[in-house]
């Protein structure tokens, strides 16, 4: 882990703080970094079930062994 000299809005921080239930700066900041890399793993998840990307939904042989 590497330490970091960053300006943080305190509003934000605050706000970030209470919304996760964090109870120190740190926390709060390492929380929403890990809740904004979820989000983004989850709206890529979104994307592909849009897209039916990798799915194999297309392949007949994938639909005829499918549980009806």
């Amino acid at each position: 882990m590497s330490k970091r000299l960053v300006d943080i809005e305190d509003e934000l921080l605050r706000k970030a703080s209470d919304a996760l239930g964090a109870t120190t700066m740190k926390e709060a900041v390492n929380r929403s970094l890990a809740e904004v890399v979820a989000a983004a793993l989850r709206r890529r998840h979104v994307e592909r079930l849009e897209s039916m990307e990798g799915l194999g939904l297309s392949y007949s042989e994938v639909m005829d062994s499918a549980w009806r």
